[in-house]
């Protein structure tokens, strides 16, 4: 099946996989005060570029995500805030590799990104490009593209530690997988489940994604921990490798 302008067959799996190709509007807010200015591209992001000389995209996201969990903790924000994309990323590639069997190029240059927004208003695709389905490819297009550059920034500018940031990777790949192999059930749709199936097969025997956390069918139990549980009112999600709370929570300190 070939991919279509608008990636359509994304809208049925849901919001979250949903990729946009049309034209982004300006966005003001990205900008701040003083008119609309452009998206920023994820390159851009990643490397710390401000396209209109003030704002750098992923130190506002990561200020966004603290601020609406009401975390004053960065390494927090930012370790949820990395998850986030991550989990897009994987949605788009997976989705379309399972429903097309071919991915559009992500190409970080190609992607621009509302760092105020939530799915799907957060990512528009410049042009859609086809590439091979495979896992080797898709791993290419979100590990090595895109979550690499991302986890190096958020390392220097925040701390995050390089495990903790690659099992929010797995922990976001495991999820996908886990929504599709649901759509395809509920869908009737055999070929797609196993499709999904192969492919998330494959790309956790990936070196980065390989000792992220232990999987058995479409569940997963990762090794490290997202530090949700520091947000206010957070706990433990459910694929977190701890058994409790941490007495140095916020939940476990107030009782």
């Amino acid at each position: 099946m070939d991919l279509d302008p608008d990636l359509a067959a994304l809208r049925s799996l849901g919001g979250f996989f949903v990729l946009r190709t049309l034209p982004p509007p300006p966005a003001a807010a990205a900008g701040g005060g003083g008119g609309p200015h452009r998206l920023p591209t994820l390159a851009e992001a990643y490397d710390g570029a401000a396209p209109d000389g003030r704002h750098d995209a992923l130190t506002l996201r990561v200020a966004t995500v603290g601020a609406r969990l009401r975390t004053a903790e960065p390494r927090v924000a930012a370790s949820l805030a990395q998850q986030g994309l991550a989990a897009r990323l994987w949605s788009a590639a997976l989705g379309c590799a399972v429903l097309y069997g071919r991915l559009p190029s992500l190409d970080p240059g190609l992607l621009r990104w509302d760092p105020l927004a939530s799915a799907p208003d957060d990512l528009w695709l410049t042009g859609v490009r086809a590439l091979p389905g495979d896992a080797g490819t898709v791993a290419a297009a979100v590990l090595d593209a895109h979550l690499e550059p991302l986890g190096a920034a958020l390392r220097a500018r925040y701390g995050v530690a390089a495990g903790l940031l690659r099992g929010n990777a797995g922990s976001a790949l495991a999820a996908t997988a886990r929504e599709l192999a649901r759509w395809a059930r509920s869908h009737g749709r055999t070929d797609a489940a196993e499709r999904a199936r192969a492919l998330t097969g494959e790309l956790f025997t990936h070196p980065l994604l390989r000792a992220t956390g232990a999987r058995a069918g479409t569940a997963f139990r990762r090794r490290s921990c997202c530090l949700y549980y520091r947000v206010p009112g957070g706990g433990l999600c459910g694929d977190c490798c701890l058994t409790r709370l941490p007495r140095s929570s916020p939940r476990a300190a107030s009782g």
